[in-house]
């Protein structure tokens, strides 16, 4: 198996971090929901589970989505291959598919209990920004290894495009979880294309409906098309997290990478009440 990735790692990585540095400063600059904790201890927080789920998505699914698709290649299997597409359609259909699996593989995460006992950790962060877009625990990483290789193959898709892909999906996913201010006309147009950070923070909302809707990581398309689309919840009105993960203390790096392991909550507040909100007409058109 591969992997060492010249361009990936000598060109792309640093325009993730490049484009990293940018939305940080911005996001300061440029506030999009009041902070409810100190931005330092969130960094350590964030820092220490993403400090386990970086190096694992870097050494076992990038080099394990690239392994798949370079067998299919070599073996002329997927969907790609069948249906016989010159490579122009191959690297854009291969592009759109393979975004599309991803809206499926998140779906996966809020619907299956497993599963969701790893992706909880990401959605217990009581603030939203760019230190959430990698707060991910090590465990959910390594359950993306066998679907996110086996949607490659199954896809057949060119290799070269899983690198390409990764670049643009890990760019995007830092730019929809921070909290940057688009203006927002500009904002209200884009989201009609892309996901962006208020499209996001309504997937964040200790309100379940909330919570489980806005599941696409590049192309809003895909909740248009499952109806799972929600943009009309005012962001000054979006709590952020999970009802029953309210205490602070609880936001620990030892709490979060056993979190998985412990029994989960019910959806409700410490006080037994379920989070709710008066559901808003035009529930595809973006608010403020």
């Amino acid at each position: 198996m591969k992997f060492m990735f010249r361009k990936f790692d000598t060109l792309g990585m640093p325009i993730l971090g490049a484009a990293a540095m940018v939305l940080f400063v911005l996001e300061r600059k440029h506030q999009l929901r009041r902070r409810t904790r100190p931005k330092k201890d969130r960094l350590v927080e964030n820092g220490s589970v993403a400090a386990a789920a970086v190096p694992a998505l870097r050494l076992l699914l990038v080099p394990g989505m690239y392994a798949a698709a370079q067998w299919a290649n070599k073996n002329s299997f997927g969907l790609m291959a069948w249906l016989r597409l010159p490579k122009w359609a191959k690297y854009g259909a291969g592009f759109l598919l393979l975004d599309y699996s991803n809206y499926l593989w998140h779906v996966l995460l809020h619907k299956s209990d497993l599963l969701w006992r790893f992706h909880n950790v990401h959605h217990i962060d009581m603030d939203l920004d760019l230190s959430s877009a990698w707060r991910f625990h090590i465990g959910e990483n390594v359950a993306s290894v066998p679907y996110r290789g086996g949607m490659v193959a199954l896809l057949g898709v060119p290799a070269p495009l899983v690198l390409f892909y990764e670049v643009i999906f890990e760019g995007c996913t830092a730019f929809h979880h921070s909290n940057l201010r688009l203006p927002y006309a500009f904002e209200k147009h884009l989201c009609q294309l892309m996901v962006t950070p208020r499209m996001h923070g309504i997937h964040h909302s200790i309100v379940a409906r909330e919570t489980n809707s806005n599941f696409s990581v590049i192309f809003s398309a895909w909740d248009r098309l499952h109806q799972t689309l929600r943009l009309n919840v005012p962001q000054d009105k979006i709590t952020i997290g999970v009802p029953s993960y309210r205490n602070p203390h609880e936001q620990s790096p030892a709490h979060l990478f056993r979190m998985p392991f412990e029994k989960q909550r019910p959806w409700q507040l410490p006080d037994g009440t379920v989070p709710s909100r008066e559901e808003l007409p035009r529930q595809k058109e973006l608010l403020p």
